[in-house]
């Protein structure tokens, strides 16, 4: 039986309010093998926020806890900075959600790609640049040459998205975490930059956390999801199964969403139910294997 790369159990981010505690993860619990794991809810249920704790960049006073947090069985929960930012990038990579926020608007694509494979690499500055040529190339860049000398400003949306995935892979993690990685790109563009995440995690055998909005992209794209609604997992499930979800709050997402094959007059709303931030999580895996590779 093959360990998980990564071990969550009851992981908690919380922060300080005037009126108290605000819990905005709440007792998150997975492992995550050689495979795609999608994590989807609506905007604050904590999915951005689950990732940052796993990479420690929630900041004071912001506090994170779990009952466990191993990578390759290894603890790394509030381990000093000094470790974590070598595990942060090298082992660990994130790719977030607009890349014209997470780019340095001041430093050449190029430089920025040399500069995050050095930190955790080492080698020399030719080494480092044969090796951002060669994942420009590996993200379909057509003119790596051209591109590698260009400013965040000066490329699109979609390439943009292209130069983060070859940044954060530059290094060769053990783990990618994608924040809504296509939120902003047109839909043949989208898929281009879906089939080089999925080339480069199936050949490379990382594991990946997908996180997004989009259930029926998850479904498609991923190999089990995670449903958060309010900081907690609400549902777990092979993504081949999202459509059979059985959670009233799963079910209020996809009926919300519309669709050619049955179309309807007027989109179902979903109703909320105070139960959903208590009750016990439904068909969890927790104790399965998670899934390798398609």
């Amino acid at each position: 039986m093959t360990a998980p790369l990564l071990s969550i159990r009851d992981l908690r981010v919380t922060f300080p309010t005037r009126q108290g505690e605000f819990q905005a993860v709440r007792g998150v619990s997975f492992d995550l093998g050689r495979e795609r794991l999608g994590v989807v809810g609506e905007s604050g249920s904590g999915k951005s926020m689950t990732g940052r704790a796993i990479l420690g960049l929630v900041r004071p006073p912001g506090r994170v806890t779990a009952a466990r947090m191993d990578l390759d069985g290894q603890p790394i929960l509030n381990l000093p900075e000094r470790r974590m930012r070598a595990i942060r990038g090298g082992r660990i990579s994130m790719v977030m959600q607009d890349p014209k926020f997470s780019l340095n608007p001041v430093m050449r694509v190029g430089q920025q790609i040399i500069e995050a494979y050095r930190l955790h690499a080492g080698g020399g500055r030719a080494q480092a640049r044969a090796k951002a040529m060669e994942m420009l190339a590996a993200v379909q860049i057509r003119d790596p040459e051209r591109v590698f000398d260009l400013y965040p400003h000066e490329v699109s949306g979609g390439m943009g998205q292209r130069i983060m995935i070859a940044m954060m892979l530059a290094p060769d993690p053990e783990i990618l975490i994608a924040d809504e990685p296509t939120s902003a790109l047109d839909v043949s563009v989208r898929a281009e930059v879906l089939n080089i995440m999925d080339a480069l995690v199936r050949d490379r055998g990382m594991g990946l956390i997908f996180i997004s909005h989009d259930l029926n992209l998850v479904a498609q794209f991923c190999d089990r999801v995670l449903i958060m609604y309010a900081g907690r997992v609400v549902e777990e499930l092979p993504a081949r199964d999202l459509h059979a979800a059985r959670h009233p709050y799963t079910r209020g997402l996809l009926d919300s969403l519309p669709r050619l094959d049955a179309p309807v007059d007027r989109l179902a709303v979903l109703e909320r139910e105070e139960s959903w931030r208590t009750e016990a999580i439904e068909g969890s895996m927790l104790d399965a294997q998670p899934g390798g590779l398609r």
